[in-house]
């Protein structure tokens, strides 16, 4: 259950040029009701960026979680209209502990130096320092906002294979899938109809029924999600995600 804050990182996400930008997702499980919100923010300086999103567990989840709070930070450039990550952290707290990693990104070398670093009760528990087993130049965050470049309203419907820093569980592969014209009422039938751009990402993680979960999204004429389900997980039924603001 406190994984759910892995999800909202595929749900606070814009397909939207802007300086300054700011959304908040409820997120609901199933008979569970309300476990969290999540908020996205992004500011843009010439071709400087800086975005962030922070998630934290509320009502029952938050009790359960230990007051999970989880929060991921990327900063780069942008050039072409895309961004590129230079650094990327992600912060956990529950209870007692933190947990922290920082991704550091050589673009001239190709190399992502990882470090990751544990706290309990404020004191440094333990601290190591790795190299990534493949380069991207996007992280988890990056790639989202970026897929408007990688697939554009000319793309074909298929499966997209990509690769983004902070997936390395899965070795770094995140896949999009843009459906067929026959497989939209799905999406209708799960999303709502409305002037959306439809996609799924597939998302490799022990939360799911599965080896992989399948999270359905529908992304507004503004470029920003509206709404994201993930169907039929054990027990509990659906895990949605609504924007409300």
């Amino acid at each position: 259950m406190k994984k759910y804050l892995l999800i909202g990182l595929f749900l606070s996400l814009s397909w939207l040029d802007a300086q300054v930008l700011d959304v908040k997702y409820k997120v609901k499980f199933g008979i569970l009701g309300e476990l969290g919100v999540s908020h996205a923010h992004l500011e843009t300086n010439g071709n400087r960026y800086r975005l962030s999103i922070d998630a934290r567990a509320t009502g029952m989840a938050k009790a359960l979680s230990r007051n999970r709070k989880e929060t991921h930070l990327s900063e780069g450039f942008i050039q072409n209209g895309r961004y590129y990550t230079e650094r990327y952290t992600i912060e956990v707290e529950y209870g007692e502990k933190k947990r922290e990693k920082v991704y550091t990104v050589d673009h001239q070398k190709k190399i992502v130096s990882k470090s990751s670093k544990k706290y309990r009760k404020g004191k440094l528990t333990a601290h190591t320092e790795s190299t990534l087993d493949f380069f991207s130049t996007d992280d988890l965050l990056t790639l989202y906002f970026n897929l408007p470049k990688l697939l554009d309203a000319k793309s074909k419907p298929g499966l997209y294979t990509f690769r983004a820093i902070g997936a390395e569980k899965q070795d770094g592969k995140v896949e999009i899938r843009l459906p067929k014209p026959d497989q939209l009422k799905k999406y209708t039938d799960t999303l709502g109809r409305g002037a959306y751009r439809y996609l799924t990402a597939i998302i490799y993680q022990k939360i799911f029924s599965s080896n992989k979960g399948e999270l359905m999204i529908a992304i507004g004429k503004d470029g920003i999600t509206q709404k994201a389900v993930l169907k039929d997980l054990v027990m509990f039924g659906d895990l949605t995600a609504e924007r409300i603001k």
